[in-house]
């Protein structure tokens, strides 16, 4: 049982990329997810969520209009597509997954997460 975040790399600045967050050994869809990111010497971060039915998302004001989370259910995986690229969203990024009692919530940052993936390291030449 287990989450995989992959699809990190090196951009450039105002480059795209897109993350994704798979599960192994059971069904995604009944779980909202959360992105995190951790940069060197800070904090983790949560950076964007999504319900278990993908009808809403949250994003963090430091990607809101350049990131979009998104899921697709029947391939057991949930997205992160990530354009302008900034240096300030290098980071390890790395997803969640709760399951909370409604499909349409939204988790925060605070949430017991019952399955978290190892990340995927994203870095953003200036």
């Amino acid at each position: 049982v287990q989450l995989q975040a992959s699809g990190g790399g090196l951009v450039q600045t105002g480059g795209s990329l897109r993350l994704s967050c798979a599960a192994s050994g059971f069904t995604l869809n009944i779980y909202a997810i959360g992105w995190f990111r951790q940069a060197p010497g800070k904090k983790r971060e949560g950076v964007s969520f999504i319900s278990s039915s993908g009808g809403n998302s949250y994003y963090a004001d430091s990607v809101k209009g350049r990131f979009t989370i998104s899921r697709d259910n029947t391939k057991n995986t949930v997205y992160l597509q990530m354009n302008n690229l900034k240096p300030e969203d290098t980071a390890v990024y790395s997803c969640a997954a709760v399951e909370l009692s409604t499909d349409y919530a939204t988790p925060g940052p605070g949430a017991e997460y019952e399955y978290w993936g190892q990340g995927t390291l994203v870095t953003v030449s200036s």
